[in-house]
């Protein structure tokens, strides 16, 4: 008999993986709504924005904005892929930041131009700086399980690159199957292996609905003892340098899942529903996650 336990923390990142790749410009208030409305809905822990070059991810053009307008309630990332981005989110108040690297060469080359070896490199100076002014750090390991270049990654490969963050000292390791291949063995062999080897570091899983496997996933990586999941409400998300990629998990049917299994999380799906209202007409694709879809209906 397998042991779940009896609290996890959901990660809502609706507001930046989930929005970072659409092409319709979502306005300041209406990101900072759709902010606000997932706050009330009991989320604590949410990624709020990117500091990256507008030129790049013209969607992330206002993060010093939403930085500094945000209800402050719990713990809010930000994304900085380099020394540069992490500066900027310094300025604007952030005080926990995220960084990412992926395990494979290929990915990190056509997302960052550089192979894994040296991104890991250039980002030590600055997670070190980071800690020194007591920044919560957050390590995003990209392309856990497989590469859309590369096929199937070697799990001493992720346990490496996530030794080499550990050593830096980053806080926590947000784990991630970017292209959602993954199956639940996979899952729970890796997140055995990562939390016999990390126990004294927050270990998150980042799953992608592409198969339509997520939530079987998320099951097996509960029963391996990870507690910490990142959702985006909606399922909204993607990767610009993973081709065939969907959305990320979405936040209501993970919460609803999680609620059957008597495991709380302080989520409540109806209000998660509402704030998908709010963000929904200024995206691109339709909203299709079972319970947002029983909400519509009625039947939540």
């Amino acid at each position: 008999m397998f042991i779940l336990p009896k609290k996890v923390t959901i990660i809502e990142v609706g507001p930046r993986d989930g929005l970072q790749n659409e092409k319709r410009q979502v306005d300041t208030d209406d990101k900072l709504a759709f902010i606000d409305r997932l706050q009330q809905a009991g989320i604590d822990e949410m990624e709020l924005t990117s500091f990256v070059s507008p030129k790049w991810v013209p969607q992330m053009s206002d993060a010093k904005e939403i930085v500094t307008q945000t209800t402050k309630v719990g713990r809010q990332f930000v994304l900085a892929p380099n020394e540069k981005g992490a500066q900027l989110a310094l300025e604007a108040g952030a005080k926990s930041i995220a960084v990412f690297v992926g395990v494979s060469d290929s990915f990190n080359q056509k997302n960052i131009n550089r192979p894994t070896k040296d991104a890991v490199l250039a980002l030590e100076p600055v997670i070190k700086n980071m800690k020194l002014q007591n920044i919560f750090v957050r390590a995003c390991i990209s392309t856990a399980f497989y590469c859309p270049y590369e096929g199937k990654i070697n799990s001493k490969d992720v346990q490496s690159l996530c030794a080499d963050f550990v050593s830096m000292g980053v806080d926590e390791l947000s784990v991630a199957d970017t292209v959602g291949r993954a199956n639940p063995l996979e899952c729970y062999e890796l997140f055995m292996l990562l939390k016999d080897t990390f126990s004294d570091v927050l270990l998150t899983a980042h799953f992608h609905d592409t198969r339509k496997m997520a939530l079987a996933n998320i099951f097996a990586s509960l029963q391996a003892g990870i507690d910490r999941f990142d959702t985006s409400a909606g399922g909204l998300g993607g990767c610009p340098f993973a081709p065939g990629a969907t959305g990320n998990v979405a936040t209501e049917d993970v919460v609803h899942m999680l609620d059957t299994l008597g495991i709380q999380t302080g989520v409540d799906v109806k209000k998660v529903c509402e704030a998908i209202d709010l963000i929904a007409p200024h995206v691109s694709r339709p909203i299709d996650s079972g319970m947002y879809r029983l909400y519509k209906n009625g039947q939540l």
